[in-house]
């Protein structure tokens, strides 16, 4: 039992004899000490039994508090693990989607050099060298919006070409396939891309396949 408590108890005791009108009484009905302290005794027993009540109740209360506490920690766990996992799960989803661009892109881009080198022949066609001129400059600039979309594509999702001509070779982002022996070049020089690579938010999504000068 608190001294608060305690002391609001005498509180109420003391107001209870000042209002009480024992002066009126006979000495016959007036209480005697021994029943005033038996008195006493049971409100102390009573007092006792509701602070062993209420400190159980605060006890229980404790303990669901700290069962509720613990089973959010676990619960906010779980949701941070489940939040990587999906994180995760979507970054290799998104990845395996990018290669697949990528890839087109790469066969856009071979297209696109072929066209770019093509040259009609006078002996061919005379007929209509002039209609299939102009199909195939046509052509050609409908591959050239396909390839600045597909760059465009790429860009938003952070994928960027590796820039690998005439650096060293590099193998955490460079794979070298040919060698060449050059004389007047460095060891190590990637002097021809044979295919290009990509990085995905400063990581590597595709090797570069290079050709590289050996000593």
């Amino acid at each position: 039992m608190s001294d608060a408590q305690k002391n609001r108890l005498l509180e109420e005791f003391q107001a209870y004899l000042e209002q009480a009108d024992l002066g009126g009484t006979t000495g016959s009905e007036q209480p005697d000490l021994s029943t005033l302290l038996g008195e006493m005794a049971g409100l102390k027993s009573e007092v006792k039994a509701e602070a062993r009540h209420f400190k159980t109740t605060l006890d229980t209360l404790g303990d669901a508090l700290t069962a509720l506490r613990t089973d959010n920690e676990a619960l906010i766990g779980e949701l941070a693990a489940h939040g990587e996992r999906l994180q995760q799960l979507r970054s290799e989803t998104l990845r395996a989607v990018l290669l697949d661009v990528v890839d087109v892109y790469d066969r856009l881009t071979v297209g696109f050099g072929i066209l770019q080198n093509y040259h009609p022949v006078s002996a061919l066609f005379s007929h209509s060298r002039k209609q299939d001129v102009r199909f195939i400059e046509s052509f050609k600039e409908g591959q050239s919006m396909t390839l600045k979309r597909f760059e465009q594509l790429l860009q938003r999702h952070h994928v960027y070409a590796l820039e690998c001509v005439g650096k060293p070779l590099d193998p955490r982002t460079m794979s070298a396939v040919e060698i060449s022996r050059d004389p007047k070049l460095d060891n190590g020089r990637v002097i021809e891309e044979l295919r290009k690579g990509f990085l995905f938010e400063d990581t590597v999504l595709r090797l570069a396949e290079v050709k590289v000068n050996k000593l």
